[in-house]
C-alpha cells in the first residue's frame, strides 16, 4: 500500500494492533526477516525453505538442502546469504543469488542454533546437542571448525576453592544458545545451568562468565543496536540487560559487571514462554506463549505490560519483529501458518490528487462551469499520442531505501504458479518448476477444457479424445 495513502498519526505508532493475515507454504518451525525487512525465511518441518516476500505475501524462492526440521535461520548483513542449520546435524550456506548449496558443514551432532558473523558471511557460530559449541571458517574448500568451551570462567579465588563436585559441574555444562555482538568481535553464549559467557572470536578464550539463572537459557537475542540483550530461561523469566561496549579498549572484564535491567513474567498465571524478540527500536519486547495463543507486548522502561495481541487458535512457537515497521510475524505450531500482525491503517485519500477534499458528511457540491466540458475527439487523440511518445522505464529497480552493498534478490519466473505443493517438483538444487509445465515441454499428455467445459485429454499426436466419447 502506498505509504501516501496513510495517515501520518497512524504510521507514527511503534506497535501492531491486530492480526492481519498469514502466510502458508509447508509446515514453518523458524522464521526469520533479513536485515532489510523485505524478505521472510521459514524454515519447514520438512527440511526446506522458503522465503516469502512481505510486500507481496508470495513466495520469492524455495530451497532444498536438509532432510529433517529447519532449526535455525541467519541472514547475512547485505542480505545475499542465508544460514540454516537443522537437525540432521547439517548447516547450510545459500547463496541466493541462484540458490545454490554454497557449503554445507557437517557435524556430529544435531545444531540447535548457529549465527553469521555480522561482517563475514564465510564465518559463523553453532551451538550442539551434547557436543561443544564450534567457530566455523567455511573460507576454503574445507571448513575449519574450532571448538568453543562452555565452562564459565572462575577467579583465581575460586579455582583454588573448587570442590570435585563444582569441577565436574562446570565439565558437564554444554552451551544451548549463541549469538554474535554486533561487531562480530565477541560471542555470546547461554548454558543449561544458566550462565552467560563472553568469549573472544579472535583467541576463543572466556573473558567474561555470570550466573543470571538456576536455569536453562533457551533464547538470546540482541538489539537492533547490539547494547541491549533479552534473555529467555525456562524458570519463565525473561530478563533484559544492557550491555556495555564490548570493543572499549579501555574495558576491564575482571571488574566488568551486567547489570540486571528489566525481568518480564506473569505471576499470577505463572506462564512459559516459547520465543522472545526485540521491536525494531529496541523499545518493547514480544513474547509467545506456551500452550497459547496470545502474544505479550512489555514497554521496556517501565517494564510494564503494553499489550496482549490476539492470535489464531492455536500455539504459536517463533515470533520475529520486523526490523523498521510495527510488524510481528509468528509460526503456529499445528498448522505451521505463519501469522501477521500490523496497525489497521486508514486510508487517506486525499492523497490520490491534489484536489481531493475528505468530508465527515455530506454537502451540497457547485459545478464550476468548465468542469465537465466535454472535449473535441481530436483533442483527445492528440493528449494520447503526445502520452505514447513518452519513454517509461519498466527496467531499473528503484534504489530508495537501499544501502550501498544491499543485494536484490533475482526474481524467478515460473517457481511456483500453484499452492499444490504436489505441484511442484525439484529440478536442481533450490530451482523448483511444476509438473504440468515439465509435460508441456516434453510434448507429454495434458488436459484442458473445450467451449463446452468437457475435459479433453491430448496425446503427443495432438488427436484429441473426450473422456468417455470417440476421437476428434
Amino acid at each position: 500500500m502506498n505509504r501516501s495513502l496513510l495517515d501520518p498519526f497512524v504510521l507514527a505508532q511503534d506497535c501492531p494492533e491486530t492480526l492481519i493475515g498469514s502466510l502458508h507454504s509447508g509446515h514453518a518451525t523458524c522464521i526469520k526477516f533479513n536485515k532489510r525487512g523485505d524478505f521472510l525465511a521459514s524454515g519447514r518441518l520438512d527440511g526446506s525453505i522458503v522465503l516469502f516476500d512481505i510486500e507481496t505475501n508470495g513466495v520469492a524462492r524455495k530451497l532444498r538442502g536438509h532432510t529433517r526440521q529447519v532449526q535455525s535461520l541467519s541472514w547475512s548483513a547485505n542480505g545475499r546469504y542465508l544460514l540454516s542449520s537443522s537437525q540432521d546435524w547439517k548447516c547450510v550456506l545459500w547463496d541466493l543469488q541462484d540458490g545454490s548449496r554454497m557449503r554445507t558443514v557437517r557435524f556430529e551432532a544435531p545444531v540447535f542454533t548457529a549465527d553469521f558473523h555480522p561482517h563475514n558471511h564465510l564465518q559463523f557460530v553453532a551451538a550442539l546437542f551434547d557436543a561443544p559449541p564450534v567457530l566455523v571458517d567455511v573460507s576454503k574448500d574445507v571448513p575449519v571448525k574450532l571448538p568453543l568451551t562452555s565452562a564459565p570462567k572462575r577467579s583465581q579465588t575460586e579455582l583454588e576453592n573448587a570442590t570435585e563436585k563444582q569441577i565436574a559441574q562446570d565439565a558437564k555444562q554444554a552451551t544451548t544458545v549463541l549469538v554474535f555482538s554486533a561487531s562480530g568481535n565477541h560471542i555470546l553464549c547461554g548454558t543449561n545451568k544458566g550462565w552467560l559467557n563472553i568469549i573472544d572470536t579472535a583467541s576463543r578464550r572466556t573473558l567474561y562468565s555470570i550466573r543470571l539463572t538456576n536455569s536453562i537459557v533457551t533464547m538470546l537475542r540482541l538489539s537492533s543496536t547490539g547494547r541491549e540483550i533479552v534473555v529467555n530461561a525456562s524458570d519463565r523469566i525473561i530478563r533484559t540487560f544492557d550491555i556495555p561496549d564490548l570493543d572499549d579498549p579501555k574495558i576491564n572484564f575482571d571488574q566488568f559487571r551486567i547489570q540486571n535491567e528489566q525481568k518480564y513474567q506473569d505471576i499470577v498465571n505463572r506462564l512459559s514462554w516459547n520465543h522472545v524478540s526485540f521491536s525494531s527500536t529496541g523499545e518493547y519486547v514480544v513474547a509467545s506463549i506456551y500452550m497459547n495463543h496470545h502474544l505479550y507486548v512489555w514497554e521496556r522502561e517501565h517494564g510494564s505490560l503494553e499489550k496482549i495481541l490476539e492470535g489464531p487458535k492455536e500455539e504459536l512457537s517463533m515470533v520475529e519483529w520486523h526490523p523498521y515497521k510495527p510488524y510481528i510475524a509468528a509460526s503456529g505450531m499445528d498448522t505451521g501458518r505463519v501469522y501477521l500482525w500490523s496497525i489497521t491503517a486508514p486510508q487517506k485519500w486525499s492523497a490520490l490528487a491534489p484536489d481531493f477534499q475528505e468530508v465527515e458528511e455530506n454537502i451540497e457540491y457547485v459545478e464550476r462551469e468548465d468542469e465537465f466540458d466535454i472535449h473535441p475527439i481530436e483533442e483527445i487523440h492528440k493528449r494520447m499520442l503526445h502520452q505514447e511518445d513518452e519513454d517509461i522505464d519498466v527496467l531499473t529497480i528503484d534504489k530508495k531505501g537501499y544501502e550501498q552493498g544491499d543485494f536484490n534478490m533475482p526474481v524467478l519466473f515460473n517457481i511456483e504458479n500453484s499452492d499444490s505443493e504436489d505441484d511442484i517438483v525439484a529440478v536442481g538444487a533450490g530451482q523448483y518448476r511444476r509438473k504440468q509445465d515439465m509435460l508441456e515441454d516434453e510434448g507429454g499428455v495434458t488436459t484442458s477444457g473445450d467451449e463446452s467445459g468437457t475435459p479433453i485429454r491430448k496425446n503427443k499426436t495432438g488427436t484429441k479424445r473426450r473422456r468417455g466419447g470417440s476421437e476428434t
